[in-house]
């Protein structure tokens, strides 16, 4: 009699487990939208050019109106130790150290796209970020893939503000 009661206990809290787990969001990127879609394709279609080029295709990712700069989206792209070789939204950052940057609520973003891309190399984060020309931080989900920049190890990203 005391086995068929734990198989009881065990199934309902199984029972009730399941469809819990089975409701949760897959937080691994932002939900889809073409938006998310066209970010991936600029990063991927960016990387291979930043692979074959070097920093000598850095200039072209600068041009205004280009497809490399579109509205808030921008290309950025980074050395492994945290170091802004290229930011297409905000140059005064290029040549700064941006691993101890934190977003408002305390997210060292820059150290969230090297784990990114070394485990995995290339996916999505999420974070609080300023739009270009604007101070008050906004939820931004960034998508980042690993590169080679003539001989040195970095990461290529653009993102976007979902709101």
């Amino acid at each position: 009699m005391k086995v068929p009661l734990l198989f009881v206990f065990v199934w309902l809290a199984f029972g009730f487990t399941v469809p819990s787990f089975a409701q949760q969001k897959d937080t691994a990127g932002p939900p889809e939208s073409e938006q998310a879609k066209q970010i991936v394709a600029l990063v991927e279609k960016a990387s291979t050019l930043i692979d074959s080029k070097g920093k000598s295709i850095f200039p072209e990712f600068r041009k205004t109106g280009s497809e490399w700069r579109i509205g808030d989206t921008y290309l950025f792209i980074d050395d492994l130790k945290g170091v802004v070789l290229f930011n297409g939204g905000f140059p005064e950052r290029e040549g700064s150290d941006s691993s101890s940057l934190k977003d408002s609520n305390g997210k060292l973003f820059q150290v969230e796209f090297v784990k990114v891309v070394q485990s995995k190399g290339s996916g999505w984060v999420d974070y609080m970020f300023p739009k270009p020309g604007q101070s008050q931080p906004s939820q931004k989900w960034s998508y980042v893939k690993a590169v080679n920049i003539d001989g040195t190890a970095g990461l290529v990203g653009a993102g976007f503000y979902p709101q």
